[in-house]
């Protein structure tokens, strides 16, 4: 018989796998929820909706990055990008309490381990704002990481806050020009722009330089503790 800690660790697994998936496979069409979404995009109440339906998929690791496709042409780039972020947070921390609920047998196993302590040890404000902003990594995979090894919820809020606003109006930025052009760029024109370095190179260069940083400085801690007092 499976084992219940192992149960949960399996449905966490099979969740995180759906989501990235469907994220990457583009099974959920975004061109048709935007042709409906454009009908109401004059009411107040869209926006609360578009931030709900992504709080659910980023709660249960599902396709909650597609979102980008329908908020990013219907709002200008920095209210897109509050959207973005608000549904992003918000289902960021949903799926952050789902897996610490899940995984608290297993989370009880492994506390006392070298990996564990030294994780929490470590301000990981920094590296969960670099995971957040480079361009492709999925957002459950920090989410649930992030619950099953029990960050801080602090250093998780302000990351997911920071990261998906600057990534978000990064992103937004582009897809707005493109929906709002005389010439309505096609979907091949639109993905160029998207991947072209100059729109998400900045993104790895801001996440490449925190990360060394975060090494950096555990570098420097490392060598304080090793240093005897004379």
């Amino acid at each position: 018989m499976i084992r219940r800690h192992t149960k949960k660790l399996l449905i966490i697994a099979l969740l995180i796998t759906l989501g990235i998936s469907l994220e990457f496979a583009g099974l959920l069409d975004a061109e048709e929820m935007l042709a409906v979404a454009r009908e109401y995009s004059d009411h107040w109440w869209l926006v609360v909706i578009l931030i709900l339906l992504q709080t659910v998929l980023f709660t249960f690791a599902l396709a909650g990055s597609f979102f980008l496709w329908i908020v990013a042409p219907l709002y200008p780039p920095l209210a897109a990008a509050l959207i973005l972020t608000a549904g992003g947070t918000l289902g960021g921390i949903g799926a952050f309490f789902f897996s610490r609920r899940l995984t608290d047998d297993w989370i009880a196993r492994i506390e006392n381990s070298h990996a564990y302590r030294l994780l929490h040890k470590q301000d990981n404000f920094f590296t969960l704002f670099a995971l957040r902003v480079l361009p492709t990594f999925p957002h459950s995979l920090v989410n649930y990481s992030s619950g099953m090894l029990k960050v801080k919820l602090s250093h998780f809020i302000a990351a997911a806050l920071l990261g998906l606003f600057i990534k978000s109006y990064v992103y937004s930025n582009v897809i707005y020009k493109a929906a709002s052009s005389a010439s309505q760029a096609d979907q091949s024109v639109l993905m160029d722009e998207l991947m072209d370095i100059k729109t998400f190179g900045p993104l790895i260069l801001l996440s490449v330089i925190t990360l060394v940083g975060v090494y950096l400085r555990y570098r420097l801690d490392k060598k304080k503790t090793e240093t005897p007092d004379i």
